[in-house]
């Protein structure tokens, strides 16, 4: 096995392991799948020497599912580690010299940085192609070719929504939202902005997100915030209506 990347030898040794406590053949797995993937896909997925695509590595852990995984844990955590796994063997071939840890929202301050942010997010997300973004997102919510544009540099998100949805996609928790959301209020509402109300569907998604349920708290929008946002909605409808 090639272990020159270190990090895609851990994904190598994580999948072997996995195939010698199932018993099973890299022919029996292609098989059970009726060839799709195929034997050698298989075997250079845990070979240590590229990075296997993310589908590959998720058939290979559902083919490979323990006893006890079936009658009680489920694929949940070897997914999940699986993937971390993934992302790491990508971010040790593909992210650049200087990105050293995933960006943080904190330090956005306009558009050019809000950009910049969002491909280094992608990257330390290990590279997701605008495909596998698009089928994680859902019908609509992420298109292909709106995706490249952003990972290119050449645009934005359209809404907060698009943002949400293309964070999500590069594994951002909904924990992980809330700064890149704040991010957002701060960037568009910037006063040399042509619509002054900019940023108040930034500050909607950003109250959204915090009323969703989490498994230890549930924080709600601050006073100061939900003060702002009341006025500012009620100002941009007196706009739309005039």
């Amino acid at each position: 096995m090639d272990r020159t990347v270190p990090a895609r030898a851990e994904l190598a040794d994580f999948l072997r392991a996995r195939r010698a406590t199932a018993g099973l053949t890299y022919r029996e797995m292609s098989r059970r799948m009726r060839g799709m993937p195929s034997k050698t896909t298989f075997e250079r997925a845990a070979s240590g020497a590229c990075d296997p695509t993310l589908k590959t590595v998720e058939i290979y852990v559902e083919l490979t599912m323990t006893k006890e995984e079936e009658f009680n844990l489920g694929l949940g955590a070897a997914t999940d580690q699986a993937r971390q796994l993934w992302i790491k063997a990508r971010r040790a071939t593909r992210a650049p010299y200087y990105l050293h840890k995933a960006p943080d929202p904190a330090l956005i301050s306009d558009r050019a940085d809000f950009s910049r942010a969002l491909r280094d997010q992608h990257v330390w997300a290990g590279y997701p192609s605008p495909g596998e973004m698009e089928r994680m997102a859902g019908p609509g919510e992420l298109p292909s070719s709106t995706t490249r544009r952003i990972i290119q540099g050449r645009s934005l998100p359209v809404t907060p929504e698009q943002t949400i949805a293309f964070l999500k996609a590069c594994y951002v928790d909904a924990h992980g939202l809330e700064p890149w959301l704040q991010a957002g209020v701060r960037v568009f509402k910037r006063r040399d902005e042509a619509d002054v109300h900019s940023h108040v569907p930034w500050l909607g998604a950003l109250y959204s997100v915090r009323r969703e349920p989490r498994p230890t708290d549930t924080p709600q929008a601050s006073s100061g915030e939900l003060i702002e946002l009341a006025p500012s909605i009620g100002n941009l409808g007196q706009k739309r209506a005039a």
